[in-house]
């Protein structure tokens, strides 16, 4: 067995980094900005309005923990179902807030979880159906406290 100097163990780990650095990258032209997150995830077809039922606060005194629940209209069938839920939070400095993934076995689309905002902004939620169809649905909240350093 060879031992390596410190040159090498330098060179080893700066290339262990990049490579666990590299999907970051990928995504990174996405960071901040809802538009081409929602881009990203419905690959540039127009969502329809509907089916979605999204439940936030209209005031959240404080934006570290804003509740949200989401529900999706689907039968959970084998042929029809939910299969993903994009959250977006327009005005956060990080734009993608969560992705939800279904089965026909989760029985319901439905999902509660708390969000951080940073400030008042639209909340916008699209859900990917097994068929290829997209719904969204946008509310605003009003956010007294920023969450997000603000």
């Amino acid at each position: 067995m060879k031992a390596i100097n410190r040159r090498q163990a330098f060179a080893l780990g700066g290339g262990f980094v990049m490579l666990t650095l590299m999907p970051m990258a990928a995504d990174a032209e996405v960071t901040g900005d809802a538009a081409k997150w929602i881009e990203k995830f419905t690959g540039g077809k127009q969502p329809a309005k509907g089916k979605i039922a999204l439940d936030l606060p209209e005031i959240a005194e404080n934006g570290n923990t804003v509740p949200l629940s989401v529900n999706i209209e689907s039968p959970m069938t084998a042929d029809t179902y939910v299969k993903d839920v994009l959250i977006i939070a327009d005005g956060n400095p990080n734009a993608g807030v969560a992705t939800l993934s279904f089965t026909p076995l989760s029985g319901k689309a439905e999902a509660s979880i708390r969000i951080r905002l940073a400030t008042t902004q639209n909340v916008v939620a699209v859900a990917k159906m097994s068929d290829g169809s997209l719904f969204m649905e946008q509310k605003t909240v009003k956010v007294t406290i920023g969450g997000c350093g603000g």
